[in-house]
């Protein structure tokens, strides 16, 4: 039996979300024990609540909805990068690692950059449309949405 994909499952943003999520756990590694349930907790959280966001909005019906959760991934983004330049700061991380890591983190807001540009003209072009999640006929392994 084949199992079913959630829609934000197979966007190219949350995939790339999600490597660097994991990328970020790697780092956070080298604070020392005294920052776990600090920065590190920080860091940990606002790395994950990237995806998470891009996950939720998927879930929504408007377009404005699932505008407003890519702006909220957006701004985890920003505060997961703004936690790690503190963690160079403090000397958890070299600038090397950070320099490392900031590619990933431009290609991520980019990624989400577009896909609000998208629901933006999306919302704009019909703003009484709600769209309903429902299994696509032509890939039977995603959940997409009816436009």
């Amino acid at each position: 039996m084949e199992e079913k994909e959630f829609s934000f499952e197979g966007l190219s943003v949350y995939k790339s979300a999600r490597q660097l999520v994991r990328d970020i756990y790697v780092l956070q590694h080298h604070f020392p024990k005294y920052e776990i349930y600090a920065l590190g907790d920080q860091v940990r959280r606002s790395a994950s609540s990237i995806t998470s966001n891009i996950a939720e909005g998927s879930g929504r019906s408007s377009f404005k909805e699932k505008s407003h959760f890519v702006e909220i991934a957006y701004g985890s983004l920003m505060e997961a990068y703004s936690q790690l330049q503190i963690a160079q700061d403090l000397g958890y991380l070299s600038q090397e690692q950070l320099f490392g890591i900031k590619p990933q983190f431009i290609q991520v807001a980019k990624m989400l950059s577009g896909l609000k540009g998208y629901f933006d003209k999306k919302k704009s072009s019909n703003p009484n449309e709600q769209p309903l999640p429902s299994f696509s006929d032509s890939h039977p392994n995603t959940i997409t949405y009816n436009q």
